[in-house]
């Protein structure tokens, strides 16, 4: 058995990808030794069971992010130091908020809002009293603001978005480029925005002035990676993986890691931000995807059927190795389970053997059934906090 799991570590390292699970927002001390940023002081700021994301600072002492709470996602609002206490900006019970920002010269932040009716479109909030009013009717995936009337966003059309720059004083929307990415950056210092373009196989990092046009090629990104932010004009940092990495503009060949983090709750970094006085830096990573395997594995040895289908996706695919389907969808699993379940008391799951590769979790088991064990490997898929996949080998 071991040395079938160990071919299974081989085939699987090459198709490895990666997967949102649920998400968390840390938060780093950022200081500078010389030209090179050095990162200390962690802190799990977001500290919550699900979908935790897109952090921003509203000034050097507060940061911003999405943050869920009763099955919606609301705008909570960290104040570091005032003893890392915490305040609900939204509470929307018709929707979920999300990508909050600061608008320039105001007390008020700007947030896309995704209402139960599917309809989404970019609000104002009043910080204090949590009201809201649209600002444009067009379906805004990611925003920044270049000044306190002009917006860059990124659209959502059709299986696509696109780079639109909105003027709100006289109500015109310019359409710049189409097929980008979701980060949007001002740049420090400089009269320009930064955004990915996807126009080419491998993704370009650009920079372009909302006002005139004019449009630059910075650099590639770093393996088609979604998220970057710019610590200063002339250095951007990226998330791959469990690292950070640094690209410099001036004389950069090529992207040179920086940090890289052993521990098992940071994965799949993204979503980076720095505050303005580039002291502070904050960022997204998953969970690692063996938390929600474990869960899963505890109800199975509990034969508790509700607990157990809510680790699964709705259309969760079960395998046989190499790729044999043999069960999809939640409901006709939820059936064979159950029956299995009521049919097995003495049903018990012992992992002798645990590996996580990326948003792979590959368990080497020994299971009782009805008095006898069985050895199997099964390999279990995570993405967005669920279980989508599980290939068994028995």
């Amino acid at each position: 058995m071991i040395y079938r799991l160990f071919i299974l570590l081989g085939l699987f390292a090459i198709t490895d990808s990666i997967a949102q699970g649920n998400t968390e927002v840390y938060l780093f001390d950022l200081e500078w030794q010389g030209n090179v940023p050095a990162l200390s002081n962690p802190k799990n700021i977001s500290n919550n069971h699900g979908y935790d994301n897109q952090p921003s600072f509203w000034n050097d002492d507060t940061v911003l992010f999405s943050s869920t709470r009763a099955d919606q996602t609301d705008i909570l609002r960290f104040n570091i130091s005032k003893g890392s206490t915490s305040q609900w900006i939204s509470n929307t019970p018709t929707g979920s908020e999300y990508s909050p920002l600061q608008i320039p010269g105001s007390q008020n932040i700007s947030a896309i809002r995704l209402d139960l009716d599917g309809l989404q479109r970019l609000y104002e909030y009043d910080l204090n009293t949590g009201e809201s009013k649209p600002i444009t009717d067009l379906k805004i995936g990611y925003h920044i603001w270049y000044n306190d009337h002009i917006l860059v966003s990124s659209v959502l059309a059709e299986n696509r978005l696109d780079l639109v720059v909105t003027n709100l004083k006289d109500g015109t929307n310019y359409t710049h480029q189409k097929n980008v990415g979701r980060s949007l950056h001002r740049i420090p210092d400089t009269e320009l925005v930064g955004f990915i373009s996807k126009e080419k196989k491998i993704w370009e990092i650009k920079s372009f002035n909302p006002i005139s046009g004019a449009t630059n090629v910075i650099a590639e990104t770093y393996r088609n990676e979604e998220d970057i932010c710019w610590l200063n004009k002339n250095t951007l940092l990226t998330g791959a993986g469990k690292s950070l990495l640094t690209f410099d503009t001036q004389s950069g060949i090529e992207w040179e890691p920086l940090v890289r983090f052993e521990q098992e709750e940071i994965n799949n970094i993204s979503r980076i931000a720095v505050n303005k006085s580039k002291t502070r830096l904050a960022f997204v990573a998953d969970e690692s995807p063996k938390v929600i395997v474990q869960k899963q594995l505890e109800a199975y040895n509990a034969r508790d059927l509700d607990a157990f289908m809510d680790t699964y996706s709705e259309n969760v695919k079960l395998f046989n190795f190499p790729n044999t389907l043999f069960l999809e969808g939640k409901e006709k699993m939820r059936e064979r389970y159950g029956s299995f379940f009521e049919n097995t008391p003495d049903l018990h799951c012992e992992i002798k053997n645990r590996i996580v590769m990326g948003n792979k979790v590959i368990d080497e088991e020994l299971v009782m059934v009805n008095g006898s064990y069985i050895n199997a490997v099964a390999i279990y898929e995570v993405d967005n906090g669920e279980i989508v996949k599980v290939t068994f080998l028995r």
